[in-house]
């Protein structure tokens, strides 16, 4: 029986935000174990043959999260074989230990494995960090499995506001510095205790703002000035 789509996935409105015990006990364990979800809103795709910001427009359903069942790709090397998730021009690299996913009703019991990695171009380990994300969510039950088959949930990280504001000061920083090449700062700027004193009291009663920013880059140009 071929799979259908749910009438009301196509009406205004619709999210699909599973957790990830549905996606793992679900979603998952009934495609390996070859039942037909009810529901055709999750594809196949190997998406090491694509770019991760090209993925979102393969994707079957999703506004910032967008899902795959993958059958991995494996290869032989020290310890066995492990997956292979190289890709043209890139690579995904795990970070951190596996997260068990357990059920919520029976929380010793492990459903599935959940491993994060980030999308680096170039080759390793000198690639590029770029701010695309990956959740690989497997069963823990191997005894089931039929094929090795995973499903991948990728996203974008945001980027938080404190990151843009220090790429902002070293910005400034840089052309002030290039505008009156006599002067010497080392940079990063962030690496320095110049206002520390002043920017931890306005971040303490204010939270982290321009203000200790500024203090800290008049503080700098005052030490290095002409």
């Amino acid at each position: 029986m071929e799979n259908i789509i749910s009438p009301e996935i196509i009406l205004p409105g619709f999210r699909f935000h599973p957790t990830e015990e549905e996606l793992v006990n679900y979603y998952l364990k009934e495609t390996v174990l070859g039942k037909n979800l009810y529901c055709d809103i999750i594809g196949f795709l190997n998406i090491y043959n694509h770019y991760p910001w090209d993925l979102p427009g393969m994707a079957k359903i999703g506004e910032r999260e967008w899902y795959f069942f993958v059958q991995r790709d494996t290869r032989s090397g020290h310890g066995g074989k492990k997956p292979n998730r190289t890709t043209e021009r890139g690579y995904w690299k795990a970070t951190g230990s596996d997260r068990q996913i357990r059920r919520l009703t029976e929380p010793k019991i492990i459903t599935g494995l959940r491993k994060t990695l980030v999308f680096y171009t170039g080759k390793a380990p000198n690639g590029n960090r770029t701010d695309w994300v990956m959740n690989e969510y497997r069963l823990s039950d191997t005894s089931i499995l039929r094929e090795d088959i995973v499903l991948c949930k990728i996203y974008r990280k945001a980027t938080s506001l404190r990151v843009f504001e220090q790429r902002a000061e070293e910005h400034a920083l840089s052309s002030y510095v290039a505008q009156n090449n006599h002067i010497t700062v080392p940079l990063p700027l962030q690496h320095h205790d110049y206002g520390t004193n002043m920017a931890q009291a306005d971040s303490d009663e204010h939270g982290p703002s321009s203000y200790s920013a500024w203090t800290t880059m008049t503080e700098c140009f005052t030490h290095y000035g002409p």
